[in-house]
């Protein structure tokens, strides 16, 4: 299968659930796209002082590759910043959050795998 971007769909979330400010969502895969073996692949992009809270993944882990930026995350108990390259894992049970704390737009590929 192959997916052009001009076919992936964007969407805003403001201010909603787990998110403080805003976040972009790029449906760059749907779960049916890639059979149901994953619940998300998006390329999503966090402006400046937004973020993502804290969560907990029950059922599910989730893993973050970021792609441009500067981000705090946190996994259970562990706060870092991490830039372009680096990668983080959220296995079930644990819980996470990412927020843009610097001076242009975040990006990071997300992908939650059942």
């Amino acid at each position: 299968m192959i997916k052009l971007k001009k076919d992936m769909e964007t969407l805003r979330v403001e201010n909603t659930g787990n998110v403080e400010g805003v976040i972009l969502k790029e449906q760059t895969l749907t779960p049916a796209e890639m059979l149901n073996k994953a619940l998300m692949f998006n390329k999503i992009t966090i402006p400046v002082g937004s973020k993502i809270k804290e969560h907990p993944h029950c059922d599910d882990a989730e893993i973050y590759y970021i792609l441009e930026g500067d981000v705090r995350v946190t996994d259970n108990d562990t706060t870092i910043v991490l830039a372009a390259g680096d990668a983080m894992f959220t296995a079930n049970g644990d819980t996470h959050s990412i927020e843009n704390i610097g001076t242009t737009d975040a990006t990071f590929l997300a992908v939650i795998l059942k």
